[in-house]
């Protein structure tokens, strides 16, 4: 009994995956992408002035530094995979259909956090939420039900999501 009630309070954080690198996995709503082994830098300027998003400014031809993407959005490569997203649950939370989400596997689940999990075998992102001592993934779409995670659910957190690679 108490095996269960624990059960039901923890959830499995999962750091490492069986696969291949460079070899794209389809599950379900999910395409994930995985780092190469040597991934390659790709050094971009960043100017230092700001881009006005109101009133024009000067442009500033200063090259402040170059900008690597990976230094960018990767902290941790060794724990770091990206998924592409499908759907309209997280629209709220600036997730949209085809975007891809760069997920980081050493991170803590906290509550709060975005998350990628298995859920029954499917996998799914969802914000993380523990309300009243129950688990819950949240979508951020009033259009989608929050589901209330319990002894019927097998859950598998794979990792948080870090940011959000969005195309316009």
């Amino acid at each position: 009994m108490q095996q269960k009630e624990n059960k039901k309070k923890t959830l499995m954080l999962c750091f490492t995956l069986a696969l291949p690198y460079r070899v794209p996995m389809t599950m379900t709503a999910f395409t994930v992408l995985l780092p190469t082994l040597r991934p390659w830098v790709l050094p971009l300027p960043l100017f230092s002035g700001k881009v006005a998003a109101g009133f024009p400014s000067p442009a500033d031809d200063y090259v402040e530094k170059n900008l690597d993407l990976n230094e960018l959005l990767v902290q941790k490569p060794a724990a770091t995979f990206f998924v592409r997203a499908q759907g309209e649950s997280m629209l709220g939370a600036g997730i949209h259909p085809n975007d891809i989400l760069v997920v980081d596997r050493s991170l803590e689940a906290v509550p709060g956090k975005i998350v990628i999990c298995a859920l029954n075998g499917e996998l799914t992102v969802k914000r993380l939420a523990l309300e009243k001592g129950q688990w819950q993934l949240n979508a951020e779409n009033p259009a989608y039900a929050t589901i209330v995670i319990d002894d019927e659910f097998d859950l598998v957190i794979w990792g948080v999501v870090t940011n959000v690679i969005h195309p316009l």
